[in-house]
């Protein structure tokens, strides 16, 4: 019996060790995270990522109006995205939601509540989001950039109707912009450049 518990510990153990290790270091986490900004951003953003807990926290304060969100460890693949910071309520609100163990239906439910009692704000203005992603073994551990990765734009319009902007509410032709979620509080446009 004690030769199994012993077993079990060690795998146990083990298996911590592995889960540890998939969060990567603070400054792998802001080299990958900035690579969703524009070139010339990425060395003022703030940026987010992940502690050995699978926490979300503060690692960079930025200078500039864009905030990073580095890779998720118990995500598949490879995703980081920066944003306005005129996002950072709605994005700050649904990764709480998220930590709270909240389903996508009742964290889209939640936050469409608080915007339309007020508590939550959105942005007044157009606000762009900018999403990274790849495969993990096309991440280079040294310089954190992700091989073969593609990049999807994303323009939040609150309320923006297909009528309002003229765009269809689905893509015609790979690559073209088109509105999601058209009428309501997370109403975006996107923009996903076809493949080559």
């Amino acid at each position: 019996m004690k030769k199994i518990i012993y077993s079990l510990s060690l795998i146990a153990f083990g298996f911590s060790g592995i889960a540890q290790n998939k969060v990567l270091s603070e400054e792998l986490q802001i080299k990958m995270a900035s690579q969703a900004a524009p070139e010339e951003d990425r060395d003022a953003v703030t940026v987010y990522g992940y502690d050995e807990n699978g926490n979300v926290v503060l690692l960079r304060k930025g200078t500039n109006n864009l905030t990073c969100l580095a890779d998720n460890p118990n995500g598949k693949g490879i995703s980081v995205s920066c944003y306005n910071s005129k996002l950072d309520d709605f994005m700050a609100r649904g990764r709480e939601l998220r930590a709270e163990g909240k389903d996508m239906m009742t964290l889209r439910e939640t936050r469409k509540k608080e915007v339309e009692n007020g508590s939550l704000k959105m942005p007044d203005a157009p606000s762009m989001l900018y999403v990274v992603s790849g495969k993990e073994e096309n991440l280079n551990h040294e310089t954190g950039e992700i091989k073969n990765s593609k990049i999807r734009y994303v323009i939040y319009t609150p309320f923006a109707t297909t009528e309002s902007t003229g765009m269809p509410d689905k893509p015609h032709k790979p690559g073209m912009p088109w509105l999601m979620d058209p009428g309501t509080h997370r109403a975006h446009i996107m923009i996903t450049p076809a493949d080559n």
